[in-house]
């Protein structure tokens, strides 16, 4: 659960934290996803380039920190 302080009264601040802990959560994201029904099959798919794109990332660091 994701909570922040109002200090001072400053809300501008607080909401400002707020996003950046509802981002860093991924909440964001999930609220988009469950907007609309997705198909198993979709989803299935989506997973998959997630995880391609995920797996992409780490050897291209990977390379980089070898001197590639």
């Amino acid at each position: 659960m994701v909570s922040v302080n109002v200090r001072d009264n400053n809300i501008d601040q607080a909401l400002k934290v707020l996003k950046k802990k509802m981002q860093r959560e991924g909440i964001f994201r999930e609220m988009k996803l469950r907007r609309d029904y997705e198909k198993p099959s979709e989803r299935r798919k989506r997973e998959k380039a997630e995880s391609v794109r995920r797996w992409r990332k780490l050897e291209r660091k990977k390379r980089e920190r070898s001197g590639f």
